[in-house]
């Protein structure tokens, strides 16, 4: 989340030494060698085949690629830290003549921001996010709204009210997520505690094992998580204790313990923004997709998921669908007893993207 800039001085071999020394990789898919094929790329924060977020990114991309053939040419560059190295990897990009760049982590954007004033022909899009300009778009979802929805599963499933949540960072988009999750586990189990552990990566599968084994250690008996990596799942599964998963559907790593996940439909979105790029049709948004849209939703349930909870959890998301249900209406109250939202109001998009307190029953820091 730092600002650096790249030194254009760096002759270009140079350059891509560097980004070989950091241990950056890149994918790319080519339907036909041709340099008419229009090119864009995408940078991911985890392997490509995380099983997690980032592999839920590139589906999207892998679906842009289905649909438009050999007329677009698709990178991708996996492993890229939150820091200095995003600008070189952006600058890369740029040479390799990528006039579309899809940044898929939060810390990615001083640097992509950095970059769209530099390069006013190339466009910029940045996922969960908040920075906008004529070249540079910001997109996200609803994920609370499928993360509600996968903590009614978990709530169902838990016996001694206590459950564990393994979470990367304390940004704003996590503590709400982390909110959400809360507030549907204690929708179906009244009075549930939600136990999170930081593990400050997105994508860390060794920190997440030790963090579900805390959890597991401390009382709870269900396990969800906020990372990228189904290394909580394992655990679970080898425990015998169900899971809630997040980004993609990994019942195969717990297939005993499965419980369900939200995830996100990216290719839709990254399809529409590709094409209007080619076509001179692109414009900056702030997009925030919705179950409505199909752009989140729910991964298909595991056995442990009873037919009282799939159809109490359809119920709700029936409700958030027609507006008649949302989980940040008041009166919500903080871990103190503090009422943050009065009964009557609800919480806009713009206040959940700065949320900075977590709700009554959730056991953890907002501060990480």
């Amino acid at each position: 989340m730092k600002k650096r800039k790249f030194a254009l001085a760096v002759p270009l071999a140079l350059a891509a030494a560097l980004i070989l020394a950091l241990g950056v990789s890149t994918g790319s898919a080519r339907t036909q060698k041709q340099s008419a094929a229009f090119k864009a790329a995408w940078i991911y924060v985890g392997p490509h085949n995380d099983n997690g977020w980032s592999q839920a990114h590139d589906k999207g991309r892998l679906y842009v690629q289905s649909k438009l053939g050999s007329s677009v040419e698709t990178t991708y560059k996996e492993n890229v830290p939150e820091g200095s190295q995003v600008s070189q990897v952006i600058e890369s990009l740029i040479r390799d003549g990528n006039k579309i760049i899809f940044a898929t982590s939060f810390g990615y954007q001083s640097a992509m921001v950095a970059a769209a004033k530099k390069h006013p022909d190339v466009k910029f899009e940045m996922a969960t996010g908040t920075a906008q300009s004529a070249n540079m778009a910001e997109y996200f979802g609803a994920g609370e709204d499928a993360i509600y929805l996968s903590g009614m599963a978990a709530g169902a499933a838990t016996k001694r009210g206590v459950i564990g949540y393994v979470v990367p960072f304390a940004t704003p988009e996590v503590v709400r997520h982390a909110n959400a999750f809360a507030l549907g586990a204690q929708a179906t189990h009244p009075g549930a505690r939600i136990k999170l552990i930081w593990t400050n990566s997105w994508f860390d599968p060794g920190k997440e094992t030790k963090a579900a084994q805390s959890l597991h250690a401390g009382g709870a008996d269900v396990l969800g998580q906020n990372v990228d990596s189904p290394a909580t799942g394992q655990y679970a599964e080898k425990k015998g204790i169900p899971w809630v998963g997040y980004d993609s559907d990994a019942q195969k790593f717990a297939p005993k313990q499965w419980l369900t996940a939200a995830v996100y439909n990216w290719g839709p979105y990254y399809l529409r923004k590709v094409k209007a790029a080619m076509n001179g049709t692109w414009k900056t948004n702030f997009y925030y997709g919705t179950l409505k849209e199909g752009f989140v939703t729910l991964a298909p349930y595991g056995p442990k998921v009873k037919a009282k909870t799939k159809a109490a959890i359809a119920k709700k998301r029936a409700a958030l669908i027609k507006g008649k249900f949302y989980e940040f209406a008041g009166p919500l109250y903080d871990q103190k007893g503090k009422l943050r939202v009065p009964k009557g109001k609800r919480l806009s998009v713009k206040q959940l993207y700065a949320m900075n307190w977590l709700v009554k029953g959730v056991i953890g820091s907002a501060k990480g």
